[in-house]
């Protein structure tokens, strides 16, 4: 698909920044404990949403926002952990193809992790240049392991790429740069971006893939015990964190393209709730804890509940988007496409020749729609397969496991939730009586029911399949 270039000096930029590993409660303006006067300023500055979902892990949480697509859709479901090529299929148009195609300059930092081969890097994918990892920060660790060596496997390195050019290794990746990651090359290249794209006066789309809250966690020293009212590891990172973006802040402003610029943060799945951060001189794993899913049920492995999808989100735009809200509108992974697009006036660029799964929820976003158009979801696991249905305030639960070393449970009857009374999704109403089936066999079937017909019209793409397009129409 390549639509037709159309631009205006006017549109604004887009700062995306999306974090790691980073749960629902870990910030103070979501009732953390550590201070993050940044995020604070952030969210009370523009929207703040209760009620945002992304996907069950990393891979499938960038796939929804690139595509605004379900992962499933795109074979981009589950973290590869056997080789192979997976990611994105060439033929996926993501939201940098969209604003390339609108007149942006479009760049990314940080972790990719949709693809790991020629034809699947970021500048493959609507990016006019990068500089990051194609896969996870967790291969920082892999050379401090003993045998390593012995493995034949290829030492992890950073990449970069210009479109139109071969993207190629640029350094190792490993204990030793971890804890500078964020601080010396990322956030440092997100600023200079800013600042050159601002300089120019051409409109741009910057998306920072930050490195924390992922192992292996190694605090920076700067950082590392510095402040008596942190409590530890997973306090000084959650402090660097809000340090850091408070830079990118700072830079906007500098530029002077405050009032026309929307930034938005987002994490890409829930606290892992116990993180176990790797020394950075014997590569022996060491005790820590940390991470908050606020009111929720769950952390990052025990899909579908809300621990595990559900986590912090906000919007800015000084000018545009109202101040100070809180909402508990449902907005999800997928609506950040669309929605953007509506934002910046290129509504007309949102693909029409397969399924979006994201809704356009600009006017919300702006003051001029009391609700996001949004209310209901699919829940899809690591596996590909549905495990839960939210429809209003109602949750109905298919499938289901407690942890990552659990197994996947089906039970007799689905769980049944109402988030409103039960955000723990501790009762089970379905338990005690039967008189909410009518939620089931009404618009949960309907929800269900459509998006199968949709995959009868659309095939769901393979992982690491090149996808040659969907049949003709009837």
């Amino acid at each position: 698909m390549a639509p037709a270039q159309h631009g205006r000096s006017t549109q604004p930029n887009i700062v995306f920044i999306l974090v790691d590993n980073t749960g629902w409660g870990d910030f103070g303006v979501y009732g953390g404990m550590t201070p993050t006067p940044n995020f604070d300023s952030l969210a009370n500055s523009g929207i703040r949403f209760n009620n945002y979902t992304v996907e069950s892990q990393c891979t499938p949480s960038r796939s929804a926002i690139m595509t605004s697509r379900l992962p499933v859709r795109s074979g981009t479901f589950e973290i590869p952990l056997t080789g192979g090529p997976y990611g994105l299929a060439p033929w996926e148009y993501t939201i940098a193809n969209l604003l390339s195609d609108a007149g942006y300059a479009t760049a990314m930092y940080g972790k990719w992790h949709l693809g790991a081969t020629p034809g699947r890097f970021p500048t493959d994918q609507g990016f006019d240049e990068w500089w990051g990892i194609p896969d996870t920060w967790d291969a920082a660790g892999f050379t401090a392991y003993p045998l390593f060596k012995e493995s034949g496997e290829s030492a992890p390195m950073v990449w970069e790429g210009t479109k139109g050019q071969p993207s190629r290794a640029v350094m190792p990746l490993n204990l030793e740069n971890r804890p500078f990651m964020d601080e010396k090359y990322l956030v440092p290249k997100t600023v200079e971006f800013i600042e050159r794209q601002a300089a120019a006066k051409k409109p741009f789309f910057v998306y920072l893939g930050y490195s924390e809250i992922h192992p292996p966690v190694i605090a920076n020293p700067a950082f590392a015990g510095q402040d008596p009212k942190r409590g530890g590891l997973y306090s000084d990172v959650i402090a660097e964190m809000d340090f850091r973006v408070g830079q990118i802040l700072s830079a906007i402003e500098r530029a002077g393209i405050q009032d026309n610029t929307i930034v938005v943060l987002s994490s890409d799945n829930g606290t892992d709730g116990v993180i176990a951060p790797v020394s950075s001189t014997t590569g022996n794993a060491v005790s820590a804890g940390g991470g908050s899913s606020g009111p929720f049920r769950g952390n990052f492995f025990t899909q579908p509940f809300e621990g595990s999808y559900r986590t912090l989100a906000m919007i800015r735009w000084p000018g545009h988007v109202p101040a100070g809200i809180v909402t508990q509108e449902m907005f999800t992974a997928t609506d950040w496409l669309p929605t953007l697009a509506g934002l910046v006036g290129a509504s007309s660029l949102v693909p029409t020749d397969r399924p979006i799964d994201g809704i356009d929820a600009s006017n919300f976003i702006l003051g001029k729609s009391p609700t996001t158009g949004r209310d209901s979801l699919l829940y899809f696991g690591s596996d590909g397969k549905l495990m839960a249905v939210k429809w209003k305030m109602y949750k109905a639960i298919f499938r289901y496991s407690e942890g990552l070393d659990k197994p996947v449970v089906e039970p007799q009857l689905p769980l049944f939730y109402d988030l409103t009374s039960d955000p723990h999704e501790d009762v089970n109403l379905l338990s005690a009586n039967l008189t909410c089936l009518w939620v089931l066999s009404g618009p949960v079937a309907r929800l269900i029911g459509g998006y199968e017909k949709s995959v009868a019209k659309y095939p769901n793409i393979k992982p690491g399949e090149e996808f040659k397009g969907y049949p003709k129409p009837n």
